[in-house]
């Protein structure tokens, strides 16, 4: 993790009693800790904030100079016990579970801290159809475009140059980066997160092959998509990625799932809900993920294949059947169960070595 700088440097940080107080644990320590930034361990100062999830990361710990650290009950003495404290000594944060504590220490820091846009409201230069309908509590960013018949709902952000189309919906609290397009009649759920230049609804890749009257070759002739993309709620999409619309039916991306960045979803794909991407997954058409599956960087589902509910495929993986029990799965060919893999890829590796007994052996035993 990255520092991240806080304009409450300028006024003297936030009290840490504040912040426990406002997510929950416990305080000890330096009770009158105050706050300016988060950071980690290895860039922290006695103003910083950090987090220990796991014991193996104890050298770090005590080499830190962070004056607050979120830790386990397990981990928080060591917290409290590192050397040359400042004056007032060292602030333990104590939690069951770091990792989500600190989470939602970061929601709340940027819902509190973190700066906001200069625009709020409906920025003048803005372009919204009289037909469409924006609620009064709602921001539209600079030279952003809402076509008639478009939805936005109350504490929804349409940030600069934004193209929402006709018919489409973007739900309560929902925030589109700038750049960010939401196809005619494509539906976003509240408190969704779509990242700069994302495109939501561009047509699938659809064509139907037509023979040339030279018979030397045929041309693609476009099928038209007709259908949309239904996005749930708590949805967060990184940045650049292509979600297509279906070419009769919708694109479905269920409640809670999350992208990366440069992922494509191709038309008619259904993804499951908390279903996790890494960046460059590319899905193809009419396949069908199921809930709570991850898919680790640069992996490939091919069309019209079904993962099952929990589903784990590892990176660059090609998954070239459809797979119907839960499990670990990785391997660009072929696909398989996690553990055989391994062993095909111990066995593998020695190929050459066995290449080489067996034509001595061969030999040895030639008439």
């Amino acid at each position: 993790m990255d520092a991240v700088e806080a304009t409450a440097s300028s006024r003297g940080g936030v009290p840490l009693a504040e912040l426990v107080q406002a997510l929950g644990g416990q305080l000890e320590g330096h009770a009158g800790c105050r706050v300016q930034r988060l950071a980690a361990l290895a860039d922290a100062d006695e103003h910083a904030l950090s987090f220990v999830a796991h014991p193996r990361y104890q050298a770090q710990l005590q080499a830190s100079r962070a004056g607050t650290v979120i830790a386990s009950p397990a981990l928080a003495p060591q917290v409290l016990q590192r050397p040359d404290p400042p004056p007032g000594g060292w602030a333990a944060w104590v939690v069951p579970d770091p990792y989500v504590t600190f989470a939602a220490l970061t929601r709340w820091w940027r819902a509190h801290v973190q700066p906001r846009p200069a625009w709020r409201g409906v920025h003048p230069s803005a372009w919204i159809d009289p037909g469409a309908r924006v609620d009064t509590d709602a921001h539209v960013g600079p030279f952003a475009v809402i076509e008639a018949g478009a939805t936005v709902e109350a504490g929804a952000e349409i940030g600069a140059h934004a193209h929402v189309q006709a018919r489409a919906h973007v739900g309560a609290g929902t925030r589109l980066g700038p750049h960010v397009v939401l196809g005619y009649d494509c539906r976003i759920g509240a408190r969704g997160i779509v990242h700069g230049g994302t495109v939501i609804g561009a047509d699938g890749f659809g064509f139907a092959p037509v023979p040339l009257p030279e018979g030397d070759g045929r041309r693609w002739d476009k099928i038209e998509q007709l259908g949309a993309v239904r996005i749930g709620d708590d949805v967060e999409i990184g940045a650049n990625c292509c979600i297509d619309r279906g070419a009769l039916g919708d694109t479905v991306l269920e409640d809670g799932v999350k992208l990366d960045n440069l992922i494509q979803i191709g038309h008619n794909v259904r993804v499951g809900r908390h279903t996790a991407m890494a960046g460059c997954v590319g899905i193809a058409g009419s396949a069908r993920i199921g809930a709570f599956c991850t898919l680790g960087g640069g992996a490939i589902v091919l069309g019209h294949l079904e993962l099952a509910d929990h589903v784990h495929i590892s990176a660059a993986s090609v998954v070239m059947r459809s797979i119907l029990q839960p499990g670990q799965y990785s391997g660009i060919f072929p696909i398989d169960d996690n553990r055989a893999w391994e062993k095909n890829a111990a066995t593998l590796r020695q190929l050459h070595a066995l290449r080489e007994r067996l034509k001595a052996l061969e030999r040895r035993t030639a008439p």
